[in-house]
């Protein structure tokens, strides 16, 4: 009998292990999700690259803007909703610079073991903000942090919402200095690729982008928003 129910614990010990590494991976995986579309890189042979921010809009806003005039390039910022309703003038800035935004939640909490109505407040509050920007483009959603598990998925896909994630990020533990960004990013880079910056907070990520920009055009590489990346080229005379 004790051999029997040590064999059964060990049994279900395991099945919680598994289960619980499962879900580990599925949250923070970059390339899939339960149900709807996730985009992390487009699979092409074009070079061409998406570069996005997330967070803010911040003080540093201006100065990203700047860069990216200066340099001719269409960036996506993944903006987060109590930031732009506290900084409405930026995301004002952004659209009329013409660059596309996307949903990046209202408090930025990491949407998973959550309710659907709390999934819908995030989104639908921060759609609001985006809306007040004057920006009328489409608007994909990236999770806080990358995570997502069941509710969120599943409300992108009723909602024909497209998760988008990322295959390039090196200033993701905010230490990194700007040498360190700049090569990580542009030796990573594949055609198709979706670079991620966190420069709304972090210094050398701002000083990274004009030195990301003019690596990657001297390696042929052209930029893109990433709902146009995701659609892909244009046929012939339109």
């Amino acid at each position: 009998m004790k051999r029997r129910i040590l064999g059964t614990a060990a049994i279900a010990i395991t099945v919680v292990a598994v289960l619980s590494i499962g879900t580990y991976v599925l949250m923070n995986s970059r390339t899939h999700q339960i149900a709807g579309r996730l985009v992390h890189r487009v699979d092409t042979d074009r070079k061409v690259v998406a570069l996005t921010f997330d967070d803010g809009p911040t003080d540093r806003t201006p100065d990203i803007l700047e860069t990216l005039a200066a340099q001719h390039v269409p960036a996506t910022f993944y903006l987060v909703g109590r930031d732009l309703a506290a900084h409405r003038e930026q995301g004002a800035r952004i659209a009329a610079a013409g660059h596309e935004i996307g949903n990046h939640s209202y408090t930025h909490r990491r949407l998973v073991f959550v309710t659907p109505a709390t999934v819908a407040a995030e989104v639908e509050r921060t759609d609001a903000e985006i809306a007040r920007t004057g920006y009328r483009g489409p608007v994909t959603f990236r999770p806080p942090y990358g995570k997502k598990l069941v509710t969120l998925p599943r409300y992108l896909s009723r909602n024909d919402r497209t998760t988008v994630m990322w295959d390039v990020e090196s200033d993701s533990t905010g230490g990194a200095g700007t040498d360190a960004i700049v090569s990580g990013t542009v030796n990573r880079v594949r055609p198709g690729s979706i670079i991620l910056l966190h420069a709304m907070y972090q210094p050398a990520a701002v000083a990274a982008i004009p030195r990301i920009i003019t690596e990657l055009r001297s390696r042929g590489y052209d930029f893109v928003t990433v709902s146009q990346l995701i659609a892909g080229p244009k046929p012939a005379g339109m």
